[in-house]
């Protein structure tokens, strides 16, 4: 039987549309089963709290469980490539966290590109760290500190949690900035980093604050900064460390993603449901205590920072010629 045209071509319009129709009810009824939320650590760590915190969110908000999934290993490379070869559908998530920006530089092989494979979704938290020295070291400020290590070359150590680590390129690039010549001592994480600053061994460890926090008040250990541009609510009276070598910013973030290609009507779902959690006061303080502050806004956002975050790291991994293990 032939169609009249009019009839056909309604039909065949009818027929195009089906699989974005299909797309937006998939979209809409997003969740219909348990996330994966893969924390690329080890549990007990800050992302892995971080995670934690997110996922009993974004269960509330979205009615299904978001089920956090350690998969440490690698510097991370290992849950991130978990994440990058996951159906993007939406049901495998990442928590993301400065070795997404770090590792790009620092391995010379990896088998994805964090930029081009995983989809931003939504920034989380941001986080100072704080320099801090042992309180044998004669130095009360941070230019004192400087002239304290330029008039000792090769004789100040400062700790580091693992090459490549946060804490380690703070302070790489605390030392490109105030030109000074201090050996790092290579550790296997904060715990052991902490202890041998404690004991006197190194004097100087940038360190997430509240691993320090206790030792700090109990005068143990002695900060000098705060690596933001801005005050922390747990420190108030240290300042920041850009008040001495300005333009100096750095921070620990974390955010989501997912596979690349995950639909845009689920990114904006969980979008959504990220931002108008983390508006919530209580949430909020409980990110407080972390020592951090909430950070919302649209993917794009949270892409860019990606972006900034991969060529400031590339810039300082190069200068200072550090290689992964």
């Amino acid at each position: 039987m032939k169609l009249p045209r009019r009839q056909f071509l309604h039909l065949a319009a009818g027929a195009a549309a089906l699989p974005a129709m299909s797309r937006i009810a998939r979209a809409q009824a997003y969740p219909a089963r348990p996330v994966r939320l893969i924390a690329p650590f080890a549990a007990g760590g800050n992302v892995d709290l971080v995670a934690r915190i997110m996922g009993e969110l974004l269960s509330q908000r979205l009615g299904q469980p978001f089920i956090i999934e350690n998969r440490p290993g690698a510097g991370t490379n290992i849950g991130t490539e978990a994440v990058v070869r996951a159906p993007a559908d939406g049901y495998t998530l990442l928590l993301a966290s400065p070795p997404a920006a770090i590792n790009a530089t620092l391995y010379e092989k990896l088998n994805f590109n964090f930029i081009r494979d995983i989809a931003p979704i939504a920034s989380v938290i941001r986080a100072p760290f704080v320099m801090e020295i042992n309180p044998s070291v004669p130095a009360k400020t941070v230019p004192e500190f400087i002239a304290y290590a330029n008039s000792s070359p090769g004789k100040v150590s400062m700790a580091s949690a693992g090459i490549g680590t946060g804490p380690h390129l703070a302070g790489e690039l605390f030392k490109i900035m105030a030109s000074t010549k201090i050996v790092v001592v290579h550790y296997r994480g904060t715990g052991p980093a902490l202890t041998d600053l404690i004991g006197g061994q190194v004097q100087l460890y940038f360190d997430a604050i509240p691993a320090s926090i206790e030792h700090i008040k109990a005068g143990k250990l002695r900060a000098l900064a705060v690596t933001t541009i801005t005050r922390s609510e747990l420190l108030p009276e240290t300042p920041p460390l850009s008040d001495f070598l300005p333009d100096y910013d750095v921070s620990f973030w974390a955010g989501i993603g997912a596979p690349k290609n995950t639909p845009n009507a689920v990114i904006d779902r969980l979008n959504q449901a990220i931002n108008t959690a983390l508006a919530d006061p209580k949430i909020k303080s409980r990110f407080a205590d972390l020592g951090g502050t909430v950070l919302t806004g649209p993917p794009a956002d949270f892409g860019k920072h990606i972006a900034a975050e991969t060529e400031k790291w590339g810039k300082v991994i190069r200068a200072a010629n550090i290689k992964a293990e």
